[in-house]
């Protein structure tokens, strides 16, 4: 059965409705999971082997059969792991369908049909009796519940309904124990991805500036709830001070009962150098078994074990928590570090040791007030934050803002207006699509005493009337461009579709920033991104073929063959070929009615494997003043790159990530087909290595 689905265009900005087939979100899923991610972590894999043939090994010393529950068992690895090792029966639970149905086939492929039971249900829906969906409790639990914030997936909630329904009271559990770890650190680089902070804007030469305020409710709001993840392996050691050592915060001990009740655990630490204690960097580490001698550590590399040889994975990395305000400490302080969670998430609060520290005091989930928040994800919070970005924006106004510029600004939540105005333009307006970014920007102008300075009105484009302009001619119109709602780089081309919207607005002789925009694209070998795509074939000695088929029928769905937003300063790649303009957008002329083609290909200049291809946009302000979205200056002659850190860039892996490598001999390229399509804002793209 097929159904209208209803989508926002990001680009056009319209609400679209498709047909689509009853089961287009499972493919979705399944084409966007981190599946093909956690089957190559060769670490993980290993550690759960070992830690499940020992605890196989112990239940079978104690002379009882081994009774296996593996909850979220996915393909069914662990569980074939928990056989392969001697256990007599093994559960299976995996509450998503398609999973389930291919974790069927797998394990009667590999021949355990009848030692492993596949329970399609979630945990806490699984019966135990003679009628039910186990015969009686397990002795060994086996889960693989945990994200990047160890309980984001609803391992607390699962585990005690485990506890106290689905397994013995003294089972074996594998991983045995979770230990979570914190670290306290200055870094202006990551405090700038939390909050607006003030910005300097040079008016005339260098030397006359002002200085734009954050209004007070931002400046000391808690902030968004939402940990920040990232492959902290990426960040330069350069860019953050520890102020502390490692500090071991809590363990969860999952052979016993466990509770997903509020909780809050302080550690006392002393400060081992001054500072603004500004970011708790946390992460995690599980024993497979009880004497902790069957590790697996998400550890970075400046105090991993062994950092020349540290596991790739997408699916765990580390945490980056941000202090509600920046706090001042002195080397030797006494510190308390407190660690609250909940059922599903954590955060921390930094105290001096002259502070209330008891432990029975919880401490509310901290929730943005502001609003700002909710309006900017960490990438453009970094973005407004980037005074070089500033001074290129603020130097191309310079050029078109003019004593009786009439100007218009179209983007969520930019501070160009105000840019605008300073440079003494004689009006202007900031068209807010969102209630939320209308008031973000009236908080910021009041903050600055600009109230009146610069008109924001919340409307649509093409809602705007004459009126809202107090009946003037644009003169200047002006965009970043950003929106909330884009995920690729292309969506911004949204500002097109609103400069067209708005031609009738437009004087005669107006000018648009930016002007132009062109689409860019460059083969790469990845490091390590590949292998969120890549087939695994054999793991571990079982074969989960089914699963790289079941990937790939769903990536063959339409959207699933698109490119997929990532930030590529966390996953480094090679260039193999140069960057090459694929499209370009006149935004001085109105969007066209026919379609834009590409088409071309890039020849392979370096030895490698070619993984895929990025896409990036950048943005031409001025006839000499470029902003862009994907590398901040040219590859290195072998080819090493460096991109902008607050955008993500568009990721198009070939059809098969395993290509064989080429060599530099000038025949072999990547052949590419872009197509744009005006009337629905969309990029049709196509690219294949030849020969």
């Amino acid at each position: 059965m097929k159904t209208f689905c209803g989508r926002a265009n990001p680009t056009t900005g319209a609400i679209e409705w498709e047909e689509e087939e009853e089961n287009y979100d499972y493919h979705q899923e399944i084409a966007r999971s981190s599946y093909a991610d956690m089957l190559h972590d060769k670490d993980r894999n290993e550690k759960y082997y070992s830690g499940i043939r020992a605890a196989v090994r112990r239940v079978k010393a104690r002379g009882q059969r081994a009774i296996v529950l593996d909850i979220g068992t996915g393909t069914g690895l662990l569980s074939m792991m928990a056989a392969r090792a001697g256990a007599d029966y093994c559960y299976a639970i995996e509450v998503f369908k398609p999973m389930a149905d291919v974790a069927v086939k797998i394990v009667d492929k590999n021949g355990f049909s009848n030692k492993i039971k596949v329970i399609n249900k979630h945990s806490t829906e699984v019966t135990v009796g003679p009628d039910g969906d186990m015969l009686c409790r397990a002795n060994i639990l086996v889960t693989e519940l945990f994200d990047t914030e160890l309980i984001g997936e609803g391992a607390l909630p699962s585990y005690e309904h485990a506890h106290k329904y689905l397994v013995q009271e003294e089972c074996e559990a594998v991983p045995h124990r979770a230990t979570v770890y914190a670290q306290l650190v200055e870094s202006e680089r990551m405090w700038a991805w939390n909050k607006v902070l003030p910005i300097h804007v040079r008016l005339e030469g260098s030397k006359v500036e002002k200085v734009i305020v954050p209004p007070r409710d931002m400046q000391v709001c808690a902030g968004s709830p939402c940990v920040y993840d990232i492959q902290l392996n990426q960040v330069n050691r350069n860019h953050f001070t520890t102020l502390t050592e490692v500090t071991e915060m809590f363990r969860v001990d999952f052979s016993k009962a466990v509770s997903s009740s509020l909780a809050r655990h302080t550690v006392q630490v002393r400060a081992t150098a001054s500072g603004q204690a500004q970011v708790v960097l946390s992460w995690w580490d599980m024993d497979m078994d009880p004497e902790g001698n069957i590790k697996c550590t998400m550890a970075p590399y400046w105090v991993h074990p062994t950092p020349n040889n540290i596991q790739w994975r997408d699916h765990w990395m580390q945490c980056v928590y941000f202090l509600a305000e920046e706090l001042p400490v002195q080397e030797g302080e006494c510190l308390h570090i407190s660690a609250m969670h909940d059922d599903y998430s954590l955060w921390y609060k930094l105290q001096h040791s002259s502070d209330d520290c008891k432990a029975e005091v919880l401490i509310e989930r901290p929730l943005c007030s502001c609003q700002a928040h909710l309006m900017c994800n960490r990438q453009r919070f970094g973005e407004l934050n980037d005074q070089q970005r500033t001074e290129a924006y603020t130097k191309a106004l310079k050029t078109v803002v003019k004593p009786d510029s009439v100007c218009l600004t179209v983007s969520d939540g930019s501070l160009l207006s105000l840019f605008a105005h300073l440079l003494g333009a004689a009006q202007v307006y900031s068209l807010e699509i969102s209630a939320m970014s209308r008031r973000v920007m009236e908080k910021i102008l009041a903050a600055n005493a600009l109230t009146g300075k610069v008109t924001v009105t919340e409307k649509r484009p093409e809602q705007l009337l004459p009126a809202d302009l107090d009946n003037n001619q644009v003169s200047v119109l002006i965009g970043e461009p950003f929106f909330t709602t884009s995920l690729l780089p292309w969506h911004n081309l949204y500002f097109w579709y609103a400069r067209t919207y708005l031609a009738k607005h437009l004087s005669s002789e107006f000018t648009v920033l930016p002007q132009s925009a062109t689409l860019l694209a460059m083969a790469v070998e990845f490091e390590d991104l590949w292998r969120i795509r890549a087939p695994c074939g054999m793991c571990e000695g079982f074969d989960v073929n089914l699963m790289d088929e079941m990937i790939q029928n769903s990536l063959n769905f339409r959207e699933c063959q698109e490119a997929e937003p990532h930030p590529l300063w966390e996953y480094p790649c090679r260039a193999l070929s140069d960057p090459r303009q694929v499209l370009a957008f006149d935004f001085r002329r109105e969007v066209p009615e026919q379609p834009i083609y590409g088409t071309g290909s890039m020849q392979l200049l370096r030895s490698g494997t070619c993984h895929g291809v990025v896409l990036w946009m950048d943005y031409c302000l001025t006839d000499d003043i470029t902003i862009s979205t994907g590398l901040t200056r040219p590859h290195s002659h072998m080819g090493d790159c460096d991109w902008n850190p607050h955008c993500k860039q568009g990721v198009y892996l070939l059809g098969s990530v395993t290509n064989p490598e080429t060599s530099a001999d000038g025949q072999t390229s990547v052949v590419y087909s872009v197509t744009f399509h005006p009337e629905t804002g969309k990029l049709a793209m196509d690219f294949k290595q030849s020969p």
